[in-house]
């Protein structure tokens, strides 16, 4: 199993993603975003958070546009998988990957803590290994976290099932309580809570392991 994750200029979060995912047993390659390809025999690529390009012009808008997420793109194309946290999910939306749109919190503030998220669908490899309606601790830290989508496109995230979590409790005015979706072929998961920051004890929680563990089994059972 073999996952790349992506470094942009501002990743903050690039080398707890890689830990992550290697402690669930992958070998990690980071990946400059000036790269042209992805390693070979990549199976998932982690796109982290942190602040690319100090957010500038719109946040995840010059990072989407840099070398490698041509690259990332042709390899979610193709059906690979890829995880995008906090701005890794405001670059997915902006390479049009994931649908919808990143806008600043409903408070105007910086929110960083942790929240209860509810899962919402099973289905998915990312998602296995929680129950549907399982409550788990996830932390935040984002300056514009508030997912939005227009109605017609939330219907559809709904019928398709393609909310993976949703906050118990909206700490950004997020449409329908939405912290995270997934793609239409389910393998390209975009969230704002950060699970990579949850999978070891000495964090605080560990309830984001089992996002780690479940792709890493999905990948063994392939």
């Amino acid at each position: 199993m073999r996952a790349a994750v992506i470094v942009f200029p501002g990743s903050n979060c690039d080398r707890d993603m890689a830990v992550a995912f290697e402690r669930a047993g992958f070998a990690v390659d980071m990946v400059w975003h000036k790269d042209v390809s992805l390693p070979e025999g990549v199976d998932i690529v982690g796109v982290p958070g942190g602040f690319s390009f100090g957010d500038y012009l719109r946040c995840g808008a010059i990072a989407a546009n840099s070398p490698i997420c041509r690259a990332v793109v042709d390899h979610a194309e193709r059906g690979g998988y890829a995880l995008g946290v906090c701005n890794g999910f405001q670059i997915l939306t902006e390479t049009g990957l994931l649908p919808g749109a990143l806008r600043r919190n409903a408070g105007l503030k910086y929110i960083c803590k942790t929240v209860r998220l509810v899962t919402a669908t099973t289905d998915t490899a990312f998602t296995a290994a929680y129950d549907k309606g399982q409550e788990i601790d996830i932390p935040i830290a984002h300056h514009d976290g508030n997912y939005f989508v227009d109605d017609a496109k939330l219907a559809q995230l709904q019928d398709e099932d393609r909310i993976a979590f949703t906050y118990a409790q909206n700490p950004n005015g997020s449409v329908a309580d939405i912290a995270g979706v997934v793609s239409k072929n389910r393998r390209v998961l975009g969230m704002m809570p950060h699970p990579e920051r949850a999978a070891d004890a000495g964090h605080g929680g560990t309830d984001g392991i089992a996002m780690f563990d479940a792709l890493a089994s999905a990948f063994v059972s392939a």
